[in-house]
C-alpha cells in the first residue's frame, strides 16, 4: 500500500516544511560538535556531546551504554541531503561515518543495530558505496554473535561481554528495535542466518516480555539452560511492572519490521495488540508519559521521543498490512502523531537545539530529561521521510504477509 492514502495534502506539506527546518538545524550544528556527537540537550538548550568511541561496559557492578546514539546524527545528515540535494551533507555523512565505523567491531552491546541501522545501511542506499555496507555487515556480525541458545529458544544478550553472566542472562525490549540490522544482513548477503537468529529472538520475546495487558518489560533475566524468565524489570521505567512507553515504542517498531522482513503475519497481528494497548493508555493523547503509570509530578513528564518511534512505526505497519482498512487506519494514526509532534513539540528556539523537545531519555538515572535526544530525533526524521520521501531513506520493500 502507498502511503498517501495516511497523509492529507495539508499534512504533507507540513511534513516537508518540516524537513527543511531540520536540514537547517543540522547544517547549523555541524560545524559546532569537533569530533563528538550530540547525545540529548542541556537545560540550556545546548547539545551534550559524547565521542563516537564511548564504548559499552560495566565498570565494576555498574554498566554503562556508551554512546549508542552515534549512528543517529549520520541519519540526520542523510535526511538531509534527501531533503535539499545539497552534496555537503554526503561529505559531512561520509567523515563523521569514519568515526562511528570503529563501533562496528563492539563486542558488548545489542546497541550496535541502532548505530548502524540508522547510518551505514540508509548510506548505502543512498549513496550505494560498498564501504557503507561493509561496516554495516561487520556490525551484524557482532550482533548475530550475541545469539543465546536455550532448551526453549534462543534470544539475544543485550548487555556486556557473553563470558560476563550478568549480560549473558539479560535482554531487554530495546533488543526488538535492533533486528533491523540482522534483517538488512540476511537480505543483503544472501546469508539466512542473519535473519534466522533475529527471527528466534523476536519469538522467544513474544514469550518472555509481553503481559496479559499488552504492556512490555523493559528487560527480562533468563534462565540460561531453560530459558524460562526468571524475572522481568526496568532500568528506565518507573517501576518492574510498569508501562514505560518507549519500551512499548520499541516493540511495536520491531514486531512491525520483522513481519515485513520474515512474511509472518502473526508478528503483525502482535505489533497491532501492542499499539492498541499503547493507544488506550494514551486517552486521546497524542505524545505519552515517560511511563504511563508514573505519579505525581513525574506523571507530567513527556516523551516524544517515544511518540516518534511509534508514529514511525505506525506508518510502515498501514504500508504492510495486508488489509488495505486497518492498514490505513493505522497509517493516518501515524500521520496524526507526527503532525502533532511537527506543530506542537519541534524545538523552533534558536537556544533549544535538537529537534523535539519534551524527550526524555532515563527519569530514574536523571538525564536528558525534558530535553532533545539523538534517538528521537532521529526516529522522528524517519517518520517524516516515510510519508513526504517515501523510499528514500530505506526502500519500501514489497511484502506478503502469511
Amino acid at each position: 500500500m502507498t502511503v498517501d492514502r495516511f497523509a492529507s495534502a495539508q499534512q504533507t506539506r507540513l511534513f516537508k516544511d518540516t524537513l527543511a527546518r531540520l536540514a537547517e538545524k543540522v547544517t547549523e550544528d555541524e560545524p559546532t560538535l569537533g569530533v563528538e556527537f550530540p547525545h540529548v540537550t542541556a537545560p540550556d538548550g545546548r547539545w551534550i556531546t559524547l565521542p563516537a568511541s564511548l564504548s559499552a561496559g560495566y565498570n565494576g557492578a555498574a554498566w554503562s551504554h556508551g554512546n549508542w546514539l552515534c549512528g543517529f546524527w549520520v541519519g540526520l545528515l542523510l535526511v538531509s541531503y534527501l531533503r535539499t540535494d545539497d552534496k555537503r551533507y554526503l561529505m559531512w555523512a561520509r567523515e563523521r561515518m569514519r568515526l562511528v565505523a570503529q563501533r562496528a567491531d563492539d563486542p558488548n552491546t545489542h546497541d550496535i543495530g541502532f548505530i548502524f541501522d540508522s547510518s551505514a545501511i540508509p548510506a548505502f542506499h543512498v549513496t550505494g558505496d560498498p564501504w557503507y555496507a561493509d561496516i554495516a555487515l561487520r556490525a551484524a556480525d557482532r550482533l548475530r554473535a550475541r545469539i543465546v541458545g536455550t532448551r526453549s529458544g534462543s534470544y539475544l544478550a543485550s548487555w556486556g561481554p557473553l563470558d560476563d553472566p550478568r549480560g549473558r542472562c539479560s535482554s531487554a525490549i530495546d533488543t526488538m528495535a535492533n533486528l533491523s540490522l540482522l534483517y538488512w544482513a540476511s537480505r543483503h548477503s544472501g546469508d539466512g542466518s542473519y535473519r534466522l537468529a533475529a527471527e528466534a529472538h523476536a519469538q522467544m520475546t513474544a514469550t518472555a516480555f509481553i503481559r496479559p495487558d499488552g504492556s512490555t518489560y523493559h528487560a527480562v533475566e533468563y534462565d540460561t539452560d531453560s530459558g524460562e524468565r526468571r524475572r522481568g524489570y526496568t532500568f528506565q521505567g518507573a517501576a518492574d511492572e510498569s508501562f514505560w512507553s518507549r519500551g512499548q515504542g520499541w516493540a511495536i517498531y520491531g514486531y512491525v519490521n520483522s513481519a515485513r522482513e520474515t512474511g509472518q503475519l502473526a508478528f503483525l497481528q502482535l505489533a497491532e495488540r501492542l499499539a492498541q494497548a499503547y493507544i488506550q493508555r494514551l486517552d486521546g493523547r497524542q505524545v505519552p508519559p515517560w511511563d504511563f503509570d508514573a505519579t505525581g509530578d513525574d506523571a507530567r513528564i513527556k516523551d516524544t521521543a517515544a511518540a516518534a518511534v511509534v508514529a514511525s512505526a505506525l506508518i510502515e505497519m498501514g504500508r504492510i498490512h495486508p488489509d488495505r482498512d486497518s492498514g490505513a487506519g493505522w497509517g493516518r494514526r501515524g500521520c496524526a502523531m507526527l503532525e502533532a509532534l511537527c506543530r506542537d513539540e519541534f524545538a523552533s528556539e534558536a537556544g533549544h537545539r535538537g529537534l523535539l523537545k519534551h524527550s526524555c531519555y532515563s527519569k530514574p538515572h536523571n538525564e536528558g530529561v525534558d530535553s532533545a535526544t539523538m534517538f528521537g530525533d532521529f526516529f522522528f526524521a524517519e517518520a517524516l521521510c516515510r510519508v513526504a520521501l517515501p523510499g528514500g531513506l530505506r526502500p519500501e520493500l514489497a511484502v506478503a504477509l502469511r
